[in-house]
């Protein structure tokens, strides 16, 4: 016998279906929008309608905007000298929340995993190494995640730009940065992993 209803049943299994939510949280969020007033609701579902409808991916840097070019390539504020790549767009929204950063940006869409089928082709990487050709670009940060897949996509994109330097002398003096990993503010000691304590080794600075 079935308890719940097919409507409330179809919301529940949607939502499982997103990142990081399992069944419990499924049902909790569904059963807090049955008591919410309709209007909200209206409200939520044509946030969800315009959600695709109303973005799209920048032709410069694939980031999501209501625009092409994105509010960053289109700002005559930013340097356009310096590239930071990152992996999804939300990343850019960390860097940007810092206020330290004023260059420019390629999102790759994703990072290297060969057990999940996803090389070099599958994400934006030719993208960048075309923009790197322009010989406009002077430095490229490589910010992706410090975990195997980012690791593995900044050794490759350092390796392909690397090639287009010795092939191309106007590209002698771009210069290739990683982001410092090290220990977060507040953190203590003896709940770093050996990396992060090796990274931090390796990146400290005088003080």
């Amino acid at each position: 016998m079935k308890i719940l209803p097919r409507s409330v049943e179809k919301l529940i299994e949607a939502f499982e279906r997103l990142p990081g939510i399992g069944p419990k949280t499924a049902s909790r969020l569904t059963f807090y929008l049955l008591h919410v007033p309709q209007e909200e609701l209206d409200e939520f579902s044509d946030s969800l309608k315009n959600l695709k409808n109303k973005t799209v991916y920048c032709s410069k840097c694939f980031n999501i905007g209501e625009s092409d070019p994105c509010v960053v390539c289109a700002s005559l504020d930013r340097d356009e000298s310096i590239v930071c790549v990152v992996e999804q767009p939300i990343d850019i929204l960390s860097l940007e929340r810092t206020g330290k950063y004023r260059g420019i940006y390629h999102v790759l869409h994703g990072a290297i995993n060969p057990l999940n089928n996803i090389g070099p082709d599958e994400i934006k990487i030719a993208e960048l190494l075309r923009r790197v050709k322009s010989g406009k670009i002077k430095e490229v940060i490589l910010a992706t995640n410090p975990n195997v897949e980012g690791e593995a996509t900044a050794m490759y994109i350092r390796r392909e730009v690397s090639i287009l330097k010795a092939q191309n002398s106007n590209l002698n003096e771009l210069k290739m940065t990683r982001l410092a990993h090290g220990l977060p503010v507040g953190g203590d000691l003896e709940y770093a992993d050996e990396v992060t304590l090796s990274r931090s080794l390796e990146g400290r600075q005088e003080y």
